[in-house]
């Protein structure tokens, strides 16, 4: 069965919101992949829609507390990018914490395909493997596919200023609820600190990997203020 066919197949009967969900897991079923996910590109902070299991979200969180790795490099420049091996070579040196930390959590390739069109990228679909190994050219216009059923089903979700209050809520699906404590919490050390939005960020992260946690782990100790911002 052609990958349009098996892609038609598996989303059937799926509304918008349970796109990303549907497709990591037919990503899986295509590719010569072990795991995947599906962030939004928010503010600096990468918003998890959807994984295929728990390694796959995971490293989505590393990315996103380190602020750094192929997801964010492809959401920067609107292309794909493509770090077959996080052991040896180039790719490490590009990433060299996102490589260790990664391939520490098991993960040894990840692809990662912008989510948008040539004007906006609006997040990523990000493709794990555990060993090394290069796309070929017929398995990145895969991805790529998935990728633009991905767009599409993303921008066909009601918007605020389509829907009224509450519409936000609706259009993310309540996928990305855990995220909202992100934003909470760098809210809180902005107070707590004196300081604006990037350097509440910064200091989030920067906690987070001092003491080996993800940024989602201290957002939530900071908002139930179990942790807690001093300035120096």
């Amino acid at each position: 069965m052609r990958a349009v066919d098996v892609i038609a197949d598996r989303v059937r009967g799926a509304g918008p919101g349970e796109m990303p969900h549907r497709l990591c897991a037919v990503a899986v079923e295509l590719l010569p992949v072990t795991g995947a996910s599906v962030s939004l590109a928010a503010n600096g902070m990468p918003v998890r829609l959807s994984a295929s299991d728990e390694q796959a979200a995971r490293v989505g969180e590393i990315q996103a507390t380190l602020g750094d790795g192929p997801c964010r490099h492809a959401a920067r420049l609107g292309a794909p990018v493509l770090a077959a091996d996080l052991t040896d070579g180039r790719d490490p040196d590009r990433w060299p914490v996102f490589a260790q930390q990664a391939t520490a959590a098991g993960v040894q390739a990840v692809y990662s395909i912008p989510l948008g069109n040539d004007a906006v990228c609006v997040g990523t679909l990000d493709l794990y493997r555990d060993t090394p190994r290069e796309l070929s050219t017929r398995e990145l216009r895969t991805a790529q596919l998935l990728a633009g059923v991905i767009t599409v089903a993303l921008l066909a979700l009601p918007h605020a200023e389509d829907e009224g209050p509450g519409a936000e809520e609706q259009w993310l699906g309540g996928l990305a609820t855990d995220h909202d404590q992100v934003y909470q919490a760098i809210g809180m050390i902005m107070a707590q600190l004196g300081v604006g939005e990037d350097e509440a960020l910064a200091r989030l992260r920067a906690h987070a990997f001092a003491h080996s946690r993800t940024a989602l782990e201290v957002a939530h100790a900071v908002v139930s203020h179990g942790q807690r911002f001093d300035r120096d």
